[in-house]
């Protein structure tokens, strides 16, 4: 099975790799998807990793799921149209999209939050609220196919949520 993890430039370094690595451990494949296919992305404490895929050349249904990462990439991924797009397309299909510490601005930005619980990085559970979702301070909460995480100490509560909602999707 093939998941979506969304890049941009100024990632949260270890919501990248380590989640990653977690999945590719329990057997997904992990597509690296960004502005532009094959560039160097760097995240916010130096690490570097390569896109596969272009946001604009991918379909949210070649996923069984799309992960968005923290850091400061998800306020750049917001002024992407086509990752809003990917993101909002996935939700309404039902696909799994995941987001930890600062990932749920771009779902903010693809208006899938109203009428959801979600968590996230404490500075922006504000705009949560503002966009008519409800802020909740846990390691990870499933809302639906959303599955929200508030900080890097939560990747391997985040990464086995992850991995229950697309064996769910597989068994459904």
């Amino acid at each position: 099975m093939t998941v979506a993890m969304l890049l941009e430039h100024g990632f949260e370094d270890s919501e990248v790799l380590d989640t990653r690595a977690l999945l590719q451990r329990a057997g997904l494949t992990v597509v690296l998807v960004a502005p532009f296919a094959g560039r160097e992305y760097r995240g916010k404490k130096g690490a570097t990793v390569f896109s596969d895929a272009a946001a604009g050349k991918v379909d949210a249904g070649e996923f069984a799921a799309v992960i968005v990462p923290g850091g400061h990439a998800p306020d750049k991924m917001r002024m992407r149209h086509a990752m809003v797009d990917l993101v909002r397309d996935a939700v309404r299909a039902g696909i799994p999209v995941a987001a930890i510490c600062h990932g749920p601005q771009l779902l903010i930005s693809a208006d899938v939050l109203r009428g959801r619980t979600v968590t996230c990085w404490p500075s922006i559970a504000i705009d949560v609220k503002n966009a008519g979702g409800a802020y909740v301070d846990r390691p990870v909460v499933e809302d639906g196919a959303v599955i929200t995480s508030r900080k890097p100490a939560d990747i391997p509560a985040f990464v086995d949520a992850i991995l229950g909602a697309v064996e769910s999707a597989k068994i459904g």
